[in-house]
């Protein structure tokens, strides 16, 4: 299927649309072309839950790589990973042992480390692997996903540490259990979260607040909760991904608003591609919708 897919317009037009390329050269240079526009950004390949250890060396030289590119370039970059990218499920003391690596050549070169957040059963595991990370540097980054119930009581913990936090809404099919099925709920709560983050007391050093959601009402409400609290310019961006709303980005980097580009790469887009639509329905009318944006 993924050959097939590959050789197919249509597929190709839909993800290239998100995705400059499958090379590393190719979302540095899609990072390159929006510097002059105002808009910083976040690189991370593709692929998660690897299947053999020895692969995860390969990852982590790989964002070894992608780090000194970065710094050739001259961009204001950070580099996101999956803890499974770095053999996470197979020996957790590796992972931390390839993030901790990472994470000293990140904080050299000035830049932030990202661990990416998965589906449920990684989220407490995640959590205890970037609390290990925090102990020894600053100058590391979490996604949280405003869908769970769990996240409100994990983002009070997190802000007593000083945690940068990138807020997203969740791509994950989770069972009721777990998580809000209606959108509004997560919408709600993501405000909520969003809110909370924005308060005075998370100004501890460390603390950033990546307000990663490309719902318009949620950005120009916490805008206008921005404003009216007067919170620090340095105590949050506005995260978006690569290809969704780039008239927005645009937009919001012409009026000096921070904002910082997710872009994706790497040869495994096929499989993520597929899951992305597969395990939120409502993100194939996205996706159709965005191409004719």
């Amino acid at each position: 299927m993924r050959e097939r897919a590959m050789r197919t317009a249509f597929v190709r037009r839909s993800v290239v649309k998100f995705m400059p390329g499958e090379r590393i050269e190719d979302a540095i240079d899609a990072a390159v072309q929006l510097k002059p526009k105002g808009i910083t950004t976040i690189l991370t390949r593709l692929g998660e839950n690897l299947t053999k250890l020895e692969e995860a060396a390969e990852v982590r030289d790989h964002y070894l790589k992608v780090i000194q590119l970065i710094e050739v370039a001259g961009l204001d970059s950070q580099v996101s990973i999956k803890p499974t990218q770095l053999g996470y499920d197979q020996d957790p003391e590796l992972c931390f042992k390839y993030c901790v690596e990472l994470l000293q050549r990140c904080e050299a070169a000035g830049t932030l480390f990202w661990l990416d957040m998965e589906s449920s059963p990684y989220v407490e595991g995640t959590i205890a692997l970037f609390k290990r990370l925090r102990e020894r540097s600053p100058k590391v980054g979490i996604a949280i996903q405003a869908y769970l119930y769990r996240t409100e009581k994990d983002i009070e913990e997190l802000v007593q540490l000083g945690s940068a936090i990138r807020l997203v809404k969740g791509a994950y099919l989770e069972p009721a259990a777990v998580a809000y099925p209606a959108k509004s709920d997560v919408d709600a709560n993501y405000y909520k979260l969003a809110a909370r983050l924005l308060q005075d007391d998370n100004t501890k050093p460390g603390a950033l607040t990546h307000i990663a959601t490309h719902d318009i009402a949620i950005q120009d409400r916490l805008q206008q909760l921005i404003k009216e609290r007067k919170v620090s310019q340095d105590r949050y961006e506005f995260a978006m991904l690569f290809g969704i709303q780039t008239s927005r980005q645009e937009a919001m980097g012409r009026a000096g608003i921070k904002v910082r580009c997710l872009i994706s790469y790497g040869e495994y887009w096929f499989p993520w591609y597929m899951r992305r639509l597969a395990e939120r329905p409502a993100n194939i009318w996205f996706v159709v919708k965005n191409m004719f944006r």
